[in-house]
């Protein structure tokens, strides 16, 4: 039965990284671009972004429950963990390290969604053009920078793999 559990853990977590992760990625280098090279304004690309948000983000939330549901489940029967602040192994530092960072990410997203993104939609209707655009372009690099957190946390997870 535990392992069972495990195992189901072990899957669930590889999909809600996937989907989370992967789905940033597909975003920035997939879909913007193209929405950007094929659409022929700047309001039209604003439209479908933001309907891809809309429909993305319930989805980076549920992954996000399940990574940590998940990771309690792992954690509770991998062999190396021995306390959240132990530090005498390396396996145990890189997983508060990539820990730290995932957490980062869920912080990250998480002020997109609640304050930042409602912030930009009332300016939006105050026609407040330069402070909008200046407030999307945050958005816009707090996404890349969780990208970039992702893969870390990705290298760090490989590197924990192999320990």
């Amino acid at each position: 039965m535990i392992l069972l559990m495990l195992s189901l853990s072990h899957v669930l977590h590889l999909l809600a990284t996937v989907v989370w992760i992967g789905g940033i990625a597909m975003i920035l280098l997939v879909i913007l671009p193209g929405a950007k090279a094929t659409l022929e304004s700047a309001p039209m690309v604003k439209r479908l972004m933001k309907e891809i948000s809309k429909r993305f983000t319930p989805m980076a939330n549920i992954s996000i429950l399940v990574l940590i549901a998940t990771g309690i489940v792992i954690a509770r029967y991998e062999k190396n963990f021995i306390g959240l602040l132990e530090f005498n192994k390396p396996w145990n530092v890189i997983m508060l390290l990539k820990h730290f960072l995932v957490a980062l990410m869920i912080i990250i997203h998480f002020y997109r969604g609640l304050i930042l993104n409602p912030k930009i939609g009332r300016l939006s209707s105050k026609i407040n053009e330069s402070k909008v655009a200046k407030l999307q372009k945050i958005s816009l690099d707090l996404v890349k920078f969780n990208l970039v957190l992702g893969m870390i946390v990705l290298l760090l997870t490989g590197i924990s793999s192999s320990l």
